[in-house]
């Protein structure tokens, strides 16, 4: 079956592939191993040279790549073009450090000299979503090669065209043939590349299902997997808060990507005094979004990047309204050609209703009240998820409790929940596990071997 790629604001197939067969999928294989065994060898300073290469290819090129971004996936150009400049930062980010995060590390022993090494492992493969279809590709693909590593990329079937040119930028930038490869495959061919011993490792960013069936074939072969999964992130506010600043961030960490990242803030957790008026504002910013073609650098709310997307969307909303979610604003398609949905806002959720319990992928948020701040760490932590979490206070105390007891592997105050390539970025609980970015993420795909010299006596 051909892997096809359709503007979601028409609906108009753009352009097919043909999936690599076996015998070609074994090629890329073979090719990968051989390039790790030299690759491996490339001193810091030739990696670092490629690396801002790359870097400079993503900014000169930066509106022809957001063009191809928009079209498959259909986020708004202007926010595609700042995920293009993004991967830029990554790629001099790790070109200026990768050395020195890398560099061995002495240990005081009774040796003569004891010390941490870090080594690369070989090919990692790497599967990928569409929702930031250059940004999770790069902020894995800087580090892995920056470590070296060689990258197998199994991206999402619907942005094939996205897969293709980070191909072309990397082979552009110089570095060697098999280094990075784009396999374009079905996602059944997955764990038949986990299983050959030419490949050493994963990572995944992706839904909850698909971070299991990586992770059970990592597991079953013994390899290591980094998984960042789903998120349904709290955005907690408190009295003491710039109640006009939170909406304005509130608004923009919702409906970012079109509603779909999974660090958007989805669970609006309110505080009693301030809950009426912020429910009020942020209804009033959902309605007067600008809707409309994402190519249009006006627009600030595009279509969602599938059709099926929608019919899910719609279904956990329509869901929770029936078990008695009461709708603020929303709650429906828009009628008009492509996957629009309307900018929907619904409070009283229901427990058990998919609006509490699952991550709603769309311009859907949910608002709940807490009567107190321990009501609303606990709202905030009943959850499977702990990815990020967003809290608006003024006040010292609340900010040290909130950091402290918020179940999630980042906690922003008063700042929507970002990723940065200098912080490691990651979840716990049913949001995953290991770390993308800083230190952490460079380091997670190489052997950490120990060495201990005695000299003779």
């Amino acid at each position: 079956m051909a892997i096809a790629s359709i503007n979601p604001a028409t609906g108009q197939l753009l352009k097919t592939f043909e999936p690599l067969s076996d015998s070609q999928i074994d090629q890329r294989l073979e090719r990968a191993a051989a390039a790790f065994y030299k690759y491996r060898k490339v001193p810091f300073r030739e990696r670092a040279r490629m690396m801002t290469r790359a870097a400079e290819i993503l900014e000169s090129e930066k509106e022809t790549l957001a063009r191809i971004m928009t079209l498959e996936m259909g986020k708004p150009v202007r926010a595609a073009v700042e995920e293009a400049v993004k991967c830029a930062w990554a790629c001099r980010y790790y070109a200026e450090n990768g050395e020195r995060f890398l560099a061995d590390e002495t240990v005081e022993t009774t040796a003569s000299r004891s010390y941490i090494q870090y080594q690369p492992l070989g090919p990692v493969l790497a599967v990928m979503p569409w929702n930031y279809p250059f940004w999770q590709v790069m902020r894995f693909v800087a580090p892995a090669l920056m470590a070296g590593n060689v990258g197998l990329l199994k991206h999402a079937s619907n942005v094939p065209q996205c897969a293709l040119a980070i191909e072309d930028i990397v082979r552009r930038a110089g570095f060697p043939d098999g280094v990075f490869q784009t396999l374009l495959i079905s996602s059944q061919k997955v764990d038949g590349i986990l299983n050959d011993s030419r490949v050493v490792a994963a990572t995944l960013t992706g839904s909850e299902e698909a971070g299991k069936q990586v992770g059970i074939g990592a597991a079953k072969r013994i390899k290591k997997v980094v998984l960042e999964l789903g998120g349904s992130d709290p955005f907690i506010v408190m009295p003491s808060a710039n109640l006009e600043e939170a909406v304005a961030t509130g608004v923009k960490a919702r409906i970012g990507n079109n509603g779909q990242s999974c660090i958007s803030a989805k669970r609006f957790i309110l505080a009693n005094p301030i809950a009426d008026k912020f429910e009020r504002l942020f209804v009033q910013k959902m309605e007067a979004l600008r809707i409309g073609d994402p190519l249009d650098e006006s627009t600030e709310l595009g279509p969602l990047a599938t059709a099926d997307g929608v019919t899910s969307l719609d279904a956990d909303v329509q869901k929770t309204i029936a078990l008695g979610a009461r709708v603020l604003t929303g709650a429906k398609r828009l009628e008009r050609a492509g996957n629009f949905y309307a900018p929907t806002v619904l409070t009283d959720i229901p427990v058990d209703s998919p609006a509490y319990r699952e991550e709603l992928f769309g311009p859907v948020a949910s608002m709940f009240r807490a009567k107190d701040l321990d009501d609303a760490i606990r709202i905030a932590n009943d959850s499977r998820f702990g990815l990020g979490a967003s809290a608006w206070t003024n006040d010292a105390n609340e900010r040290e409790r909130l950091v402290n007891e918020i179940d999630a592997g980042m906690v922003f105050i008063n700042r929507m929940v970002a990723s940065d390539p200098r912080l490691p970025f990651g979840g716990v609980k049913y949001s995953g596990h290991g770390r993308e970015l800083g230190v952490h993420g460079i380091r997670e795909f190489t052997n950490t071997k120990t060495v201990w010299i005695q000299m003779a006596s």
